[in-house]
């Protein structure tokens, strides 16, 4: 199915919904963000999402922007957040210090070369880290983001992002 058959297919109750992810794939509703860093996020947040149908519709959409590289580097921050956002996570909530001071010894060269621009990875990660709540993981993204002089209208616009893309994710599943 298409985004659009989706998107159209969502309850009556989740109107807002339908709403919010016209808004946020939209070029107005994602200011700091362009269309390309817009689809990016979206992929990275539907794969995050874990709905397959969805996951492949936004890889459709994305498509009309991004080349099969960018798509893979999408598909890399998704990837590469689902290990770091649960060691980082567990490392932070642990209420012990000597965790956070190893070395982690996880491989992550993908984020030395994604296939798509750096600061575009990194609003992908920071979404995606907000997605499977790894605080440490989402205020590490933010830093950078904000030190190649990301706005914070565009680090809101990918959060709003990751939300609605995982909502959207979410209620069509239990459909």
């Amino acid at each position: 199915m298409s985004l659009s058959e989706l998107r159209n297919s969502l309850p009556d109750y989740a109107k807002d919904l339908k709403l919010n992810l016209d808004s946020v794939l939209s070029d107005a509703g994602s200011p700091g963000v362009d269309a390309k860093q817009i689809r990016a996020i979206a992929l990275a947040c539907a794969i995050a999402s874990r709905y397959k149908p969805f996951a492949a519709a936004v890889e459709e959409f994305a498509a009309e922007k991004l080349s099969p590289e960018e798509i893979n580097g999408a598909k890399a921050a998704a990837a590469v957040m689902a290990m770091n956002n649960i060691y980082y996570r567990a490392t932070h909530l642990i209420q012990n210090e000597e965790y956070g001071q190893l070395r982690a010894g996880l491989r992550m060269n993908v984020m030395a070369n994604p296939g798509i621009d750096k600061m575009t990875f990194e609003l992908a990660s920071l979404a995606v880290s907000a997605i499977n709540g790894c605080g440490a993981c989402m205020d590490s993204h933010e830093k950078v983001l904000r030190k190649h002089e990301i706005s914070a209208q565009g680090v809101q616009s990918a959060l709003k992002i990751g939300a609605v893309v995982h909502a959207v994710a979410v209620t069509l599943e239990q459909m």
